[in-house]
């Protein structure tokens, strides 16, 4: 397996964990019988609960960046440093960013989403031959 597949296999481990603390507070705030039933009628989550939420969001949305340049890079048999460095960027930024956005720390949290996004440029320019 090539490190970016092994990247790619860790990302989604982390988001495996994010999504299991999202879970955990919800049960948390609403019971785990109430979350088993229609969910109809839930009051508004709490703080920690919404903001669990928006993390799931958002890294979903930043995995439709990263996943098929990883797997294009795979069928494509295109792995060098900037590939690997994408990943490893994108991988470590998204683990800062839940970090921070799972405290509710503010300021820094976009920058993790910028780096995250970077590194998948890294690997998008590296496909294309820009940087080999």
């Amino acid at each position: 397996m090539t490190p970016e597949l092994t990247y790619l296999a860790n990302t989604i481990a982390l988001f495996f964990v994010v999504v299991m603390i999202q879970a955990t507070a919800g049960i948390g705030q609403h019971g785990g019988l109430t979350l088993a039933n229609n969910r109809e009628n839930l009051p508004p989550p709490n703080a920690y609960l919404a903001r669990t939420k928006r993390l799931v969001d958002n890294f979903r949305e930043n995995l439709w960046f990263f996943v098929p340049l990883v797997l294009i890079a795979a069928i494509a048999g295109i792995s060098n440093q900037w590939t690997v460095l994408g990943a490893q960027v994108f991988f470590f930024a998204r683990l800062g960013h839940a970090v921070w956005y799972i405290a509710g720390w503010p300021i820094v949290r976009p920058l993790f989403w910028l780096a995250g996004i970077i590194g998948c440029a890294l690997i998008f320019l590296a496909l294309f031959g820009i940087l080999n």
